[in-house]
């Protein structure tokens, strides 16, 4: 059973090296202009807006939890998607910055008000600071910056974990209410972090 296990594994891995990473951004990349179609054209309900911020914001979170699945996928599973980890994540950042520029322009638009809302509402101060967490590791996200920063650039990237708990937290907080979904993205990123933990990697190993 393991052979035939190893040998899918190995099959899938195959495949995956053949794909090259742009074939993602282009993939991850489609639902922009549709979902803004959408808004256009009613298709996003009465509330255009939030629901495309809304949106956009899911698949952001989406794409955080991928990327922190690689690890636990390889180490776990066998399963080795560390070539597109980088793109998960530079895919993340477009996204959590299309989330955040529409709630500033489309749905805020006054800049007083903006910066009131990021002091006086918890959720969009909990958003922000994991949108700020994620600028370095955007800027970082090149071969160049792995090879100057050295092991430094695995510690900084590491900040990716607090960034996907502060997201996970303000979609919880957003809702408002104790709602299985939010509620549900935030558990599984927990679980996925809890995966790295020096005693989970024990009980692997044994």
């Amino acid at each position: 059973m393991r052979d035939a296990k190893n040998a899918v594994v190995d099959v899938v891995n195959g495949a995956l090296r053949r794909v090259p990473t742009w074939v993602l951004y282009i993939l991850y990349l489609l639902p922009v202009p549709y979902l803004l179609y959408l808004a256009q054209t009613g298709g996003l309900g009465r509330e255009p807006i939030k629901a495309l911020e809304h949106e956009l914001g899911e698949i952001a979170l989406q794409l955080l939890i991928i990327g922190l699945t690689v690890t636990p996928l390889r180490r776990y599973g066998g399963l080795n998607l560390l070539k597109f980890r980088r793109a998960f994540g530079v895919l993340a950042f477009i996204y959590v910055a299309l989330h955040l520029l529409v709630w500033l322009v489309l749905d805020v638009g006054i800049l007083s008000q903006i910066w009131a809302d990021i002091i006086k509402r918890p959720y969009i101060t909990i958003g922000m600071a994991g949108f700020v967490l994620l600028v370095p590791l955007a800027i970082t996200s090149n071969n160049w910056s792995v090879r100057k920063l050295g092991p430094q650039w695995r510690k900084l990237h590491r900040l990716v974990y607090v960034a996907a708990i502060l997201g996970g937290v303000h979609y919880v907080m957003l809702t408002k209410t104790w709602a299985f979904e939010p509620l549900a993205y935030l558990a599984v990123i927990l679980g996925l972090l809890a995966l790295r933990l020096p005693k989970a990697r024990r009980k692997q190993a044994v």
